[in-house]
C-alpha cells in the first residue's frame, strides 16, 4: 500500500494559520456576544416612581414647564385660591428666562424640581452628559431659591438605567407620572379633569405643563373634582416616604420598612 504525504508548503502553512486564526476570532466574538446578551437580560430594570403605595386616599399634581410662561401666574393664583401645594418641574433654560417666576414659585411654597438643562432625550446621552444636564439646572434652582431640588423628572419620560442610579447616587428621586391629562393636546378643560378622575387613586402623581391651552381653565375644576373624591393633594415631596424603597413593574414606589411613615423629600 502506498501512503501519501501531505507536504506543507509555505503558502499552505499560511492558508492553514490563517484559517485558524479566522476560526479562533469567530468563537471569541461569539462567545462575547453571548455574554453581553446574558449579561443585558440579567440587568435588573430601573424603574423610576410613577405613584406611590398607599391606602391614603392623597394624590399630587405636578406641571412641567420648559418653553412658555404666559400662564404660570394664573396657575399660582388659582392654586393659592384653593390652598394647593404642588411641584413645578423646570427646564434650565426656562429658569434662565423667567428667574422671577421661579422664586414666585417657590415662595408660595410648592415644589420646585429638575427637568434637565436643555430638554434632551436623556437615555440617549452618556452617564457624563446626563449628569452634567442634572447638575446645571440644579445650581441655576439653587441659585435663585436657596435650595437644590432632590425631585427630577426627565424630559419626554425617557430615562434608562444609567440615569435612574446616577440621581439615587446623588440623592435625589427620578419621578414620573400614573396620570397624563394629555393637556399638551389640548384637549379642553372638561376632558382634563374627565381623565384624570378615571384614572385616579391613591399615591397618583398626575402630570399637567404650565403653558398648555386649556390648563387654567381646567385646574380649578380639576381640583374640586378631586376633592369630591375625598383626596388630599400634596406636593410630591410629601407623597413620598422617607428612607428605603424599590419600585415594581409598574412604578409603584413601595416603602422597604412598613414602620415609617414619616414623610420626606430626602432619599435615602
Amino acid at each position: 500500500m502506498q501512503m501519501k504525504v501531505l507536504i506543507l508548503t509555505r503558502k499552505r502553512l499560511l492558508i492553514l494559520l490563517s484559517c485558524v486564526l479566522i476560526a479562533a476570532i469567530a468563537v471569541g466574538v461569539a462567545s462575547y456576544s453571548a455574554n453581553k446578551v446574558v449579561a443585558t437580560m440579567n440587568e435588573v430594570r430601573q424603574i423610576p416612581i410613577y405613584y406611590v403605595d398607599t391606602q391614603e386616599k392623597v394624590c399630587a399634581i405636578s406641571f412641567d414647564a420648559a418653553w412658555g410662561n404666559e400662564q404660570t401666574g394664573d396657575l399660582l393664583d388659582t392654586l393659592d385660591d384653593y390652598d394647593v401645594k404642588t411641584t413645578f418641574f423646570l427646564v434650565k433654560q426656562w429658569v434662565d428666562k423667567y428667574p422671577d417666576s421661579v422664586k414666585d414659585i417657590a415662595a408660595r411654597g410648592h415644589d420646585v424640581g429638575n427637568h434637565s438643562a436643555t430638554h434632551p432625550h436623556m437615555a440617549q446621552l452618556s452617564e457624563t452628559k446626563q449628569l452634567e444636564e442634572i447638575d446645571a439646572c440644579n445650581k441655576a434652582i439653587e441659585g435663585l431659591t436657596g435650595k437644590a431640588p432632590t425631585l427630577f423628572r426627565a424630559p419626554y419620560g425617557e430615562y434608562d438605567n444609567k440615569l435612574v442610579n446616577s440621581l439615587r447616587g446623588l440623592g435625589m428621586y427620578c419621578v414620573q407620572w400614573n396620570i397624563d391629562s394629555l393637556d399638551w393636546k389640548d384637549p379642553s378643560a372638561d376632558e382634563i379633569v374627565s381623565r384624570v378622575r378615571e384614572k385616579l387613586c391613591p399615591g397618583s402623581i398626575i402630570l399637567l405643563h404650565n403653558g398648555a391651552k386649556n390648563t387654567p381653565e381646567a385646574l380649578p375644576k380639576l381640583i374640586e373634582a378631586i376633592r369630591a373624591e375625598g383626596y388630599r393633594i400634596v406636593p410630591i415631596s410629601q407623597l413620598i416616604p422617607a428612607g428605603d424603597y424599590h419600585t415594581d413593574h409598574e412604578g409603584k414606589m413601595i416603602c422597604d420598612h412598613a414602620e415609617n411613615t414619616e414623610k420626606s423629600s430626602e432619599p435615602s
